[in-house]
């Protein structure tokens, strides 16, 4: 099944008051967003944020960001390619602190 190798399932609860921390939402595959990963992917800072909501880049996606990051489509071109996907929505916690004072371990059982 895995190789021999134990698995094991750990089970986090994820709470926090937005108020307190700095929260970059992006909740959909709009202008914003496009932004945001063009600035991860040419290495810009994004630290400021303790928390960062946004979706993912599925296959669908990730073939139209490369088009749009290689300039085979326009912004414009990519935005419309992507204003037809729904977002998988994914937490990335970007601070040391929102991980030690919201994220608490449950358990962890072996699969």
């Amino acid at each position: 099944m895995r190789r021999q190798r134990e698995a094991w399932l750990n089970a986090y609860e994820f709470e926090f008051n937005s108020s307190e921390w700095k929260i970059l939402e992006l909740d959909s595959y709009d202008k914003d967003w496009l932004d945001f990963v063009a600035s991860c992917r040419a290495g810009n800072d994004v630290s400021d944020f303790d928390l960062v909501i946004g979706g993912i880049a599925n296959d669908k996606v990730i073939q139209t960001l490369d088009r749009y990051f290689e300039g085979e489509l326009s912004e414009d071109k990519a935005l419309g390619l992507l204003k037809y996907e729904r977002p998988n929505i994914q937490y990335c916690i970007r601070s040391q602190k929102m991980l030690d004072d919201c994220l608490k371990h449950i358990e962890s059982r072996q699969l």
